[in-house]
Parts: C-alpha cells; structure tokens; sequence
C-alpha cells in the first residue's frame, strides 16, 4: 500500500530515531513476531521487527561484511560454519563469497523472515539461497547447537536481536556451552553484542558467560549508521586467542586466497585489524566481565 508517514523507533525511553516511508510492502504477524518490511526515502527498503530496525538497503554492508569476514578471514581455514538466525540472507550471501567454504548452515527460526526477505529484499541475499553448499533450515538454533555432533563447524555466526523476546535464549550459558562442544580446536563464535554507550550490560554480561566456556574472549567494534549510539560491538570467544592477533598481511593474503578483495564496501585488511582496538569506555566492560 502506499503511504506517507513516518516510522519512529524508540530505543531507550528519551532517544529514538525515525524514518520517513513512501510505501509499507509487508506486514506480518508470525508465531514469533511483528515484522513489517517498509520502502523509505533514504534507506531503501527496510525491515523491523517488533518495531526495532533490523536492516536497511543502504547499510547493510557494514553489519553483514563484519560479522562474516573477520571471523573467517581470522581464522583461515574455516570450511564449515554454522549461522544461527541471520533470515534475510546477508550473511550467508557473504559466507558463500568465500571459496574456500564448503558448507555453510543456516537455522533461522522465523520462517516468515525468510520467506518476506526473499519476496521483498531479494538484493540482499543474492543467489546465497540456491548455492549448494548452503543448507537453510527453518527451525530453533538452541534445540541445533545442543543436537549437532562435536567439533562440526570452524566458525559460528550469530546474527540476532538483543537479548530480549525471541533472540534471549542464543545468550545464555548453555548455548556457548554447546557452541564449543560443536567447534573444533581452532574454532570461534561471534554475535552482536549492542551499541555498548547505551547498552553496555549486553556487552560486559555476554563476555562474563563466553569466558566459563572459551579461553579467548573479547570483542570488535562497526560503525553501522542505522544502529545509533556509536560503535557497535561483535563479540568474540575463540579457542585459539591468536586468532584475533592475524597481521595485515596475513589477513591480505587469505583474502586474496578466499576470492574476497575487491568485493566489499566496508571491509578491508586494515579495517579488520584495527577493529580489534577498542576504546577505553568499551574495554572497560570487557574488563568488568
């Protein structure tokens, strides 16, 4: 339908941002959910959920590019990787970019998710949907981490919501506890982990649980325009604490080898590394866990 008006997003009680819309596209009540999928002005097009941007057109690059490229490019080798939530596609869009991947699941538990992205945000994904190495399951990521077989993936992605409603439970103890059962000896997990100048508990208590199940724990940080507040913040927990310490050449070289230069817009060798050297007012809470 078409339509004029603005969308406000509240994200704490005193501060908020808005979008103006041309054209509402979707709106669905799913078993988990609301998701609404909007055109706008500035951003193309958009989806919310539970009234909370998730990803828009114009800056989903930076979130997906990041959370996809340093985990693998960090460690490797990675061959099999597991993304938990993630719907629209982006991520495993930038997971298959890698030659070097031989498989790559994918279990979403919203399947409306899937199916609006695909009708309405078709960009974001690609061809990531009929590649062969992909398998995408419709289904709970807790109830996959806790069945799938020891030492079965290199490297987890966790692409969620905060740790509120449906996205909670991929934040608690069992779920790391399980996520390093399934990784193998080099592996690594990575998730959002907030805009740490105004959510900074998500940061310090995600780190505090990670450190009883991984030996490496820390973090790096995106500057993602729709997710307001500063940098953002992925958290890292690896079993090998070398792997956030990979040097700009090395980075360069597996890039090169992975077929990656050159196609990004946000990454880069140098970016990576440097994402890895936080500000004291987000390392404190690194410290504090």
């Amino acid at each position: 339908m078409a339509t004029d008006c603005w969308i406000n997003e509240t994200l704490y009680p005193a501060w908020g941002q808005r979008f103006r819309v041309t054209r509402e596209l979707a709106r669905v009540r799913s078993a988990f959910q609301d998701i609404g999928i909007f055109e706008t002005e500035t951003h193309g097009r958009i989806m919310v959920l539970d009234g909370v941007i998730q990803i828009t057109e114009r800056d989903e690059f930076v979130y997906q590019e990041m959370l996809t490229h340093v985990p693998l490019l960090a460690h490797g080798a990675a061959e099999n990787i597991l993304i938990i939530g993630a719907g629209d596609g982006g991520v495993l869009r930038r997971v298959l970019l890698h030659t070097t991947v031989r498989r790559a699941v994918m279990v979403e538990i919203d399947g409306e998710v899937i199916r609006l992205s695909k009708k309405f945000l078709p960009r974001i994904a690609g061809d990531a949907w009929t590649d062969f190495r992909a398998e995408v399951i419709v289904g709970d990521g807790i109830d996959y981490v806790k069945r799938a077989p020891d030492a079965a993936f290199d490297v987890i992605i966790v692409d969620s919501t905060d740790p509120i409603g449906v996205g909670e439970v991929l934040f608690t103890d069992e779920f790391y506890r399980n996520c390093a059962r399934i990784l193998t000896p080099r592996g690594l997990v990575v998730n959002q982990c907030g805009v740490p100048f105004m959510q900074a508990d998500e940061l310090r208590d995600t780190s505090i649980r990670r450190r009883d199940f991984f030996p490496h724990v820390t973090a790096y940080v995106i500057a993602v325009p729709t997710y307001i507040g500063g940098f953002m913040t992925l958290g890292w927990a690896a079993k090998d604490a070398l792997l956030s310490t990979v040097t700009v050449d090395v980075i360069r070289a597996r890039a090169e080898k992975a077929g990656i230069l050159g196609t990004t817009q946000y990454w880069t060798p140098e970016i990576h590394h440097g994402a890895f050297n936080l500000p004291p007012y987000i390392a404190r809470h690194l410290a504090a866990g």
